[in-house]
């Protein structure tokens, strides 16, 4: 991986034949209140937590503040604040906290409207794109914490089942949840990721690089081995949206015979419609 400083990433220029990643995270609602801008990349990857509550009215904000911004791709997955992306988690939190958050109660509309008010960027969920020839899967579940959304319990198999899925081929994993001991400690020492990820990740997957965030306090860059891990979390403990967006650059894949030949036939097709 070619780093880029994480105090100054603007300032630094990307390499040629480079991908410029542009890193956020647990921006709560609170995007148009950063200290610092979102600095200028070809990819943007939002590691969840975009909004408090997942209100519809959050997500269409923050779907219009990923609008204004100039990356080429914008790729963003939940965190466990988008209840209303998550039927099982929005149901339990209305019968608990009818009174705090009535708004949510209220809300009547599914979990596949809530998604679908994402139209300026690819949400993933547990599925995978491919940007720039960069393989990017993207996961929002993490270990079981309350009545938040896209909880599992790592008792059984079922979180494991999760991270079973991603291929080994991916070059970058986006999950909410970080592995357990990397960038996720929090409230005196303790940690809050998932062993069963972390386990995946350091003897399966191995990417390049696995952005996550949920850990407020954990913010920042620790490589182990071969990847690269980024807790991108915006805001501090405090809900305070102080955190620089972290930036990488990575270059190209080099791509195969046959992929570059459609490559090519594309761009031939392309200079035949100008022309």
């Amino acid at each position: 991986m070619s780093s880029v400083s994480v105090d100054n990433p603007e300032n630094e220029p990307c390499p040629p034949d480079h991908t410029r990643f542009v890193c956020i995270s647990d921006t709560h609602s609170r995007h148009t209140r950063m200290t610092h801008a979102v600095p200028w990349g070809h990819v943007l990857l939002h590691a969840g937590d975009f909004t408090m509550h997942g209100l519809l009215a959050e997500v269409v904000d923050f779907n219009t503040f990923l609008g204004t911004l100039p990356h080429e791709h914008k790729i963003v997955i939940a965190g466990n604040h988008e209840l209303t992306f998550d039927e099982g988690s929005r149901e339990e939190f209305k019968q608990r906290f009818h009174d705090l958050c009535p708004d949510l109660c209220r809300a009547t509309s599914s979990a596949a409207h809530a998604k679908s008010l994402l139209t300026n960027c690819w949400y993933l969920e547990d599925e995978e794109v491919t940007v720039r020839g960069f393989h990017i899967y993207g996961s929002p579940w993490q270990p079981a914490h309350r009545w938040w959304a896209f909880n599992v319990s790592e008792l059984g198999t079922r979180l494991a089942e999760k991270w079973e899925r991603i291929p080994t081929h991916t070059d970058i994993l986006l999950t909410h949840s970080p592995p357990h001991g990397i960038r996720d400690s929090y409230s005196f020492m303790r940690h809050a990721g998932c062993k069963e990820l972390l386990r995946e990740v350091k003897t399966r997957i191995k990417p390049q690089c696995h952005v996550f965030g949920h850990i407020h306090e954990d913010y920042g860059v620790t490589v182990k081995g071969s990847t690269t891990y980024i807790n991108a979390a915006t805001c501090n403990g405090g809900y305070r949206p102080t955190r620089q967006p972290i930036v990488f650059d990575l270059p190209n894949p080099e791509l195969d015979s046959a992929t570059q030949a459609l490559a090519d036939i594309s761009l031939v097709d392309t200079i035949r419609d100008v022309l």
